[in-house]
């Protein structure tokens, strides 16, 4: 019997970045079944149902334990503070009941390596502690990964924002990106999150490699930058794209009457409409995509929240319990019965994104999101809210050329003619046709990327045998 080997992973907080390193180990042990993970999970707060829900589906060889929940309060950070700061304070509260977990494993099991989550790199540096080898797993694309290091740089040439930049930044392997399209943390910087995001982009370079869920064959030009002769950078291990199979959810009354109401629906016809787990729009922004939704008199499927101020409103902590359905226009869903169907909160998006009658995805650029719309060939709308969503608009409209991004008015809101037109172009035009071949193309490099001697597949098992070596 092969002798088993043990890793050591810390999640970061929120459902968004669980999930991602969890199936990166359920790919691990699926692949090289004598591995066997033991999960640390930060929580800030009780941990919600959906982070309780996935831990269910795990085989025997991945252990989670939730680690005692850190009180919003004992951060002190002042009310509004930004979302990514929450996070990375959050995992740095959590240290201490990381460290002693991992001294009480390691008296009876022997650790090879620690994975940390991106949000969690204070970690890294238990490995020491523990004689183990340290990785950071990144659960977006290549390309923001490139941008997040070139920051290091960038941070000593320039002396203004970002986003008051006159030309767009030339990241190496990267598409151009514009300095109002980078990470949130890089908005404000004087502020103390773009103090602590720097600190964690450092960070990266300590550890003895960055797992990336992303391929060759979609980031060619970052991934090859990023490994070139005589780079600074530690060892990528391009290991994607690792999706779910299926969504897990206890609604399955939302799962049958999406899946039902797809079935009666014509090949390629339908819009899907979803913002992710975390995503919210304002009022406002919601009227004018109901109305621009109505105008374009196409098919959809519309994955509805109720509306905030704040477009990460959903990432920690479910809604209210008011129905969501509530806040759209008078009469909208009337006047839609026949086109369109509006599902509050939750919808099987696996499922939804492999159905024959989706001829397009209206997206908030989440990389989850992403991967597994190329997984399923579906093009897209691309609409970002926050995080590295506006760097990954960019690599899909502008580089990889599958998606169509809107365009904001003065206040930044997506009009409603902008949005009917953008569906048209998309579900009808010339444009869309083009954009649908290409994400063909990409689904099939996706698919081939994932076989016994596809890139990421020998990449992956390149790893594991690095880390078998040391047993």
């Amino acid at each position: 019997m092969e002798k088993r080997i043990h890793i050591a992973v810390v999640a970061g907080v929120g459902y968004s970045h669980l999930v991602p390193i969890l199936r990166f180990s359920n790919l691990l042990v699926h692949l090289h079944p004598y591995f066997h993970v033991t999960c640390f999970i930060p929580t800030l707060g009780s941990p919600p149902t959906a982070s309780k829900t996935i831990l269910q589906t795990l085989p025997s060889n991945i252990n989670c334990t939730f680690l005692p929940p850190v009180d919003p309060k004992d951060l002190l950070l002042p009310q509004g503070s930004a979302l990514a700061l929450q996070l990375q304070l959050a995992v740095n509260h959590s240290l201490s009941s990381i460290h002693q977990a991992l001294k009480s494993l390691t008296l009876t099991t022997r650790f090879v390596a620690l994975v940390v989550d991106s949000f969690a790199t204070e970690a890294l540096d238990l490995a020491k502690e523990f004689d183990l080898l340290s990785y950071v797993y990144f659960p977006s694309a290549a390309t923001a990964l490139s941008s997040y290091l070139y920051f290091l740089k960038l941070d000593k040439e320039t002396s203004c924002e970002y986003r008051d930049l006159p030309d767009a930044i030339q990241i190496p392997g990267c598409v151009p990106i514009h300095g109002r399209d980078l990470v949130d943390q890089a908005q404000d910087r004087s502020s103390q999150s773009y103090e602590f995001f720097l600190r964690r982009v450092t960070k990266f370079g300590l550890a003895d490699g960055v797992i990336i869920n992303s391929f060759l064959e979609m980031e060619k030009g970052p991934i090859e930058a990023l490994t070139e002769d005589g780079s600074e950078n530690a060892r990528l291990y391009a290991v994607g794209p690792i999706i779910q199979t299926q969504t897990k959810s206890g609604d399955d009354a939302n799962r049958l009457v999406c899946l039902s109401w797809l079935d009666k629906q014509q090949p390629c016809s339908v819009l899907y409409v979803s913002f992710g787990s975390g995503g919210t729009l304002s009022q406002e922004q919601i009227d004018e995509l109901a109305l621009g939704l109505e105008l374009s008199d196409h098919k959809f499927l519309w994955v509805i929240r109720s509306p905030s101020s704040a477009a990460n409103a959903a990432y920690l902590s479910a809604q209210n319990d008011v129905d969501p359905l509530k806040f759209l226009p008078s009469g909208f869903l009337e006047r839609t019965e026949e086109k369109g169907l509006a599902i509050p909160s939750w919808a099987p998006q696996i499922e939804i994104l492999s159905h024959s009658s989706i001829g397009g995805f209206l997206t908030h650029c989440g990389w989850n999101s992403t991967l597994e719309s190329v997984v399923h060939g579906v093009p897209l709308i691309t609409w970002p809210l926050f995080a590295e969503q506006r760097t990954n608009a960019v690599l899909l409209s502008e580089g990889l050329k599958v998606g169509l991004r809107p365009r904001l008015n003065e206040n930044g809101i997506v009009e409603k003619v902008e949005i009917a037109m953008l569906i048209k172009c998309l579900m009808e035009g010339e444009e869309g046709r083009k954009m649908r071949n290409r994400m063909k193309e990409l689904r099939e490099a996706a698919n081939s990327a994932l076989k016994e001697d596809g890139s990421s597949t020998k990449t992956l098992s390149q790893l594991a045998l690095k880390w078998r070596n040391l047993v």
